[in-house]
């Protein structure tokens, strides 16, 4: 492993300026990504079309095409620098997400959502890529945390802002106007931002600086502590968007509550805990690896294992009324979801973290789009399938609550996503110590 170019500088506020900007970008990432959510039911009025069918443009086209163009997009980036292909993704995401706003047909709006999965595609990992590039080591968590709150705040904004803009406006009103602000930050990134330039690989005898992206594979896939990290990932990702699909069925079903309601509590209620979450993990993993690599996974490993009692209680516990703010009841299992919130979403950062110290500067966007369509793929393809499959089997014995038990069922798989980091830790610590013995040995030679 060779330092990324952000390890070598310090930073300035230009280094965080750039921060600040790929974070703006990836929460409209993820309000682009959720919009859809939100606008189903005026869409299938207009079109004529069926739950299957919606299932098609909201999920399973999405993921396949974002996991089929997420390494040629990290690769490229790898290669020419990763502000130009974030730019360029930006604006294209969002110009696409625009478009499906002047939508005449459920084919052309299946189309322009699979130009925004595209776009999408040269997102995430570059982005990690870019911020594993502006900051040192020790600060690389923190600086991923304030990164990865875009899921946490774009599930606020995208469901609450483009539900009301859809109900004042029209839906098609909706994409439009969440997705023009897009356009403008990827023009703003590209012109405003500096970025360390593309990296440099040092060359090998194997000629690592120009080997094929065959070769680069091989090479992420013959690291053992990578795939177990990135079957971590994936697992935990199923859990993610099992929930995020199902929870405000789970609520209105189990507890009564009312659509509007369901949005508000899991939306805003576990929106604010989950950035919380996001933002002390990223803080606590910084100052743990300090004194130990390890950690690097321990933190996601702890947080997966508190996050399975808290899961188990909100959605076991029976219905019932805790308080009510102003017309708002709070079931009284919404306060374990608050704290299933906040640490449930403990594994990312350290994860995506992970593989900036794994990998040099020339396979880092690689590594990481691997990763993140691995999760992408599974997550979306086949977490709300999962949740919906059990409920659907339960459904003939427990009746209305098979949701309850399906969600529930599902928990385990952080049982899963611990094992795997605990496999995984042992193989990290070996990779993170030969990569920092090997400057020590080459100062001891000169």
């Amino acid at each position: 492993m060779s330092a990324s170019p952000g390890s070598q500088q310090r930073t300035t506020w230009h280094t965080h300026y750039a921060l600040m900007m790929l974070a703006t970008i990836y929460v409209f990432n993820y309000i682009d990504r959720l919009l859809i959510s939100i606008l189903i039911e005026p869409i299938k009025l207009e079109f004529g079309v069926s739950d299957t069918q919606v299932g098609l443009l909201s999920g399973v086209a999405f993921a396949i095409f974002y996991t089929v163009f997420g390494l040629p997009l990290g690769r490229l980036s790898d290669r020419i620098g990763r502000k130009p292909v974030i730019a360029f993704a930006c604006v294209a995401w969002s110009a696409m997400t625009m478009l499906c706003g002047v939508a005449t047909s459920f084919a052309m709006l299946l189309l322009f959502r699979i130009g925004v999965a595209v776009g999408e595609a040269g997102g995430t990992a570059p982005s990690v890529a870019m911020v594993a590039d502006l900051y040192p080591p020790r600060q690389r968590s923190r600086a991923l945390s304030v990164f990865m709150m875009g899921p946490s705040l774009g599930a606020v904004l995208g469901l609450g802002l483009g539900g009301w803009i859809a109900q004042t406006y029209g839906w098609r009103t909706a994409f439009v106007v969440i997705g023009a602000p897009g356009v403008v930050l990827g023009l703003l990134l590209w012109l405003t931002v500096r970025s360390p330039r593309p990296p440099a690989p040092a060359v090998s005898a194997a000629g690592a600086a120009q080997e094929s992206w065959h070769a680069t594979l091989r090479g992420l896939l013959r690291t053992p502590s990578f795939l177990l990290i990135t079957l971590a990932g994936t697992l935990a990702g199923i859990m993610g968007y099992a929930i995020g699909t199902w929870n405000p069925s789970f609520l209105i079903r189990s507890h009564g509550t009312s659509l509007q309601d369901a949005g508000l509590l899991i939306g805003l209620g576990g929106g604010i805990s989950a950035t919380a979450g996001t933002l002390l993990c990223g803080s606590i993993t910084d100052r743990l690896v300090a004194r130990d690599p390890g950690w690097q996974l321990g933190v996601p490993l702890l947080a997966c294992l508190i996050s399975v009692p808290l899961g188990l209680a909100f959605y076991l516990w029976p219905a019932g009324t805790a308080f009510h703010i102003g017309s708002l009841a709070i079931p009284e299992a919404f306060l374990f979801y608050l704290g299933f919130s906040f640490a449930a979403t403990w594994w990312a950062v350290p994860l995506y973290g992970s593989m900036s110290h794994l990998f040099p500067a020339n396979r880092l966007g690689q590594a990481t789009a691997l990763f993140a369509m691995s999760l992408t793929l599974f997550g979306v393809g086949l977490g709300p399938i999962i949740v919906g499959g059990l409920s659907d089997f339960f459904s003939a014995s427990i009746g209305k609550e098979a949701l309850r038990y399906a969600l529930a069922s599902t928990v385990g798989l952080y049982v899963l996503t611990a094992l795997c980091l605990l496999l995984a830790i042992p193989a990290y610590r070996r990779q993170i110590g030969a990569a920092a013995a090997l400057p020590d040995a080459a100062s001891a030679r000169a």
